[in-house]
Parts: structure tokens; sequence; C-alpha cells
């Protein structure tokens, strides 16, 4: 059984279905990539595992619990953590108050963790009294990723994490993601940059119109000459 799986997804906005019997699976320590062309229902399959979007037909479960029901602040608590594409700093209040938002839910120390994100984000500690607003959208990435981390959350999930960075900052994003998921947090990633999301992919799914049309290992999926073809460039 999958430590978080979105079972069979049928669901939409209003009246209009996006997802299709959409299945969506991810094992602890292990990073889930996906992929898809635009309006494929990418980021509508992470939402509705997430729990902002119900679910007309399918189910969602975490460590063998039915979540369907639960909205996505019970998630949270329940140890699901989300990173939206866009709008997910605070860009009035610094790098330290934007992370220490994040452990809102927590009534622990949290300075342990705190020390953590620093060490994985570096940048993060050179700016931590910056306002959030002022930096550059990588660094505004590296702030939104360890602010779900400071949940403590065993479920990461990133929707475009990498949208609008460079090249480079993007392989950063990428070694620090592959570092979080080494720690044993699952990694549930939306990604436009398929051929090097798949790359750092332990599983990769392949949506389109809402539907999967293919599953298999990261490293699979790049050598399929049909994905490759039709999803990959060549």
């Amino acid at each position: 059984m999958s430590y978080l799986i979105g079972e069979a997804m049928t669901g939409g906005y209003g009246a209009a279905d996006i997802l299709h019997s959409c299945t969506i699976a991810v094992e602890q320590g292990e990073i889930a990539v996906i992929v898809g062309p635009n309006g494929a229902g990418k980021s509508t399959a992470m939402k509705a595992v997430f729990g902002m979007l119900p679910l007309r037909e399918g189910a969602v479960r975490l460590a063998g619990e039915d979540i369907t029901g639960l909205s996505p602040q019970a998630r949270v608590a329940k140890g699901m953590g989300f990173v939206p594409q866009t709008g997910n700093v605070f860009p009035s209040m610094t790098v330290r108050e934007n992370l220490e938002m994040g452990a809102f839910i927590r009534e622990d120390d949290f300075s342990e963790m705190l020390e953590q994100v620093f060490e994985l984000f570096p940048i993060l500690a050179e700016k931590a009294g910056q306002a959030a607003g002022e930096l550059s959208g990588g660094q505004r990435q590296q702030v939104a990723v360890g602010r779900a981390l400071m949940t403590r959350p065993k479920v990461l999930m990133l929707d475009e994490p990498t949208a609008g960075v460079s090249p480079i900052v993007m392989d950063e994003l990428f070694d620090r993601i592959l570092e979080v998921a080494a720690t044993g947090i699952a990694i549930l990633m939306v990604e436009q940059n398929a051929k090097q999301a798949l790359n750092i992919a332990d599983k990769g799914y392949v949506l389109v119109q809402g539907r999967n049309r293919f599953t298999d290992t990261g490293e699979a999926l790049l050598a399929d000459p049909d994905v490759r073809k039709s999803f990959l460039g060549g």
C-alpha cells in the first residue's frame, strides 16, 4: 500500500470533470513527479490530493487512513505540506517571519527545525532579516519550501517549484529536493521541466486530459520513445 495515494480520482470545478479516474501515489523517501502538456490536469490532481478540489469519485489515503473528507488544514495537521506555484510567501514579512509562520500548528520548540531549514538553504540564513518580497524568484521558492518544512511534514507537495527560475537555480532547487527526500519525506511534485524532473524522480506520472497516460520509474519514462516523442521533445 502506498504511503499517500489519490486513487481513481474523478472531479473538477463545477459540473465539468477535469480528472478522470486519475491515480497518483508516493512512498516515504520517494520523489513522484506529475508531468504532461498544458491543461493535462497536473495541478488539479495535486489539489485534489490536498483536499482543495472535491472528488465525485475516488479516494485519498494517507498511511492507510481515508482522508478524502478532510479539509486542507486537517491534512496539514496529519502531516501534509503544500507549496503552491504562486502567492507562496508573505512579501512584507521577513524571511525568518515567513518561516516561523510555517510552524503555526506546532506547540513545541521549533528552533531546531528552523536551523535545519537554514542549513538546507544557506541563503535564507544570510537574508533572514530581509523582506521576502525583495528576494529573487528562486530565493522566494526556497522560503516557500522552507516554510512548508517547518510543519515537519511527512509528505511535501510542490506545484511547479522551478517556474520562472533560471536553469542554475532549478538545478539547485532539485538538489535540495533530493536532500529533503533523503530524510524520509515523501515528495509529490508537479513540474513543467519534465526531463529534469524525471531525472530525479523515483516515479513519474504522465497525465493527458486528466487521465493517466504513462506511469513508470523516472528512468524508464525518460527512455520510453513514445514519452520522449510526445512529451519530452524527442
